[in-house]
């Protein structure tokens, strides 16, 4: 009895005509062309570009020491100072609007993100009759604009005594800050799988320990997403903060920038100056934030 023992050909050594060809410049399945990646590239450039320009804008007519300097910004270059931020930070309430906005942008944010977070958790998991009526009674207060609410909002303060309070102006802040993040905090709490209510449960824990131990740290991103929006709602809003606040010293900053502004005058380098100085809390806000923040934008939106 024989045996036979068959090589087979090493691929170096097979003819050329059965290797199988595989061109060198081909390109990957889902790999872009280098023009298709250059020009996104350029497109987000400009796109960036953009979107800086008016922040880079509002720097350099900063720095100019005439208030007239935005109608000839040419000849800011030879001439540039900061003596608009001196005069802002010396000569101005500045640190009291800072005060007030800090006190305000951060009151609405616990207060808001409370309300909104147990709102949209209870309407997420509990099925009590008019959940679905509920939620759009909330979408339904965004419609109405500022000056129909105006008037019954100041008479409400007034008899409640909470003008020029800041409590008075948390609270109006509140009513527009809640609704939207109510939506945000159901459609973020759908996507947290109900096994871990259930699990909660088992060992003992109460419905709001459950949301407090076990809900609230996995919704994170859902929570930043809805901080920032009552921080910027509160800290950026001119018309209410005008109404209900009547010391200047309660002034918010966004009230305080109008102050520059006469009927016979407009100091504009001031204003620019204060601009930018408005701008560092909120960058530094949404620096802390930031992290979770487009997780939070997205993930609402994967199921409910």
């Amino acid at each position: 009895m024989s045996t036979s023992t068959v090589t087979t050909p090493a691929p170096a050594d097979r003819p050329a005509d059965e290797r199988k060809a595989s061109p060198r410049g081909a390109r990957r399945r889902g790999e872009s062309s280098p023009l298709a990646r250059l020009t996104s590239h350029g497109i987000l450039i400009v796109a960036s570009l953009i979107a800086l320009f008016p922040v880079a804008w509002l720097v350099f007519l900063s720095l100019g020491p005439d208030k007239d300097d935005y109608l000839r910004p040419g000849g800011i270059w030879g001439k540039m100072t900061l003596d608009n931020y001196s005069f802002v930070l010396q000569n101005t309430n500045f640190f009291d609007w800072l005060k007030s906005s800090l006190i305000v942008s951060l009151g609405t944010t616990v207060i808001g993100v409370l309300v909104a977070a147990t709102t949209g958790y209870a309407v997420s998991r509990m099925r009590f009759p008019g959940y679905r009526k509920f939620m759009w009674v909330l979408l339904v207060t965004q419609m109405f604009p500022v000056a129909v609410l105006m008037v019954p909002m100041y008479q409400i303060l007034s008899d409640l005594q909470l003008i020029d309070s800041y409590l008075g102006l948390v609270l109006v802040y509140c009513s527009t800050a809640v609704p939207y993040c109510a939506w945000l905090m159901k459609g973020y709490f759908d996507t947290i799988p109900f096994e871990i209510d259930e699990a909660g449960r088992v060992d003992g824990l109460t419905p709001f320990g459950t949301f407090a131990r076990l809900i609230l740290p996995l919704a994170k991103p859902g929570l930043a997403v809805a901080a920032f929006y009552s921080f910027i709602t509160a800290f950026g809003e001119v018309a209410f903060a005008t109404t209900f606040m009547l010391d200047d010293e309660k002034y918010t900053l966004a009230v305080g920038l109008q102050s520059f502004v006469s009927e016979h005058d407009a100091q504009r380098n001031l204003m620019a100056a204060t601009a930018v100085l408005i701008a560092i809390p909120v960058s530094a806000f949404f620096y802390l934030v930031q992290k979770n923040l487009v997780t939070g934008l997205t993930a609402g939106g994967t199921k409910g």
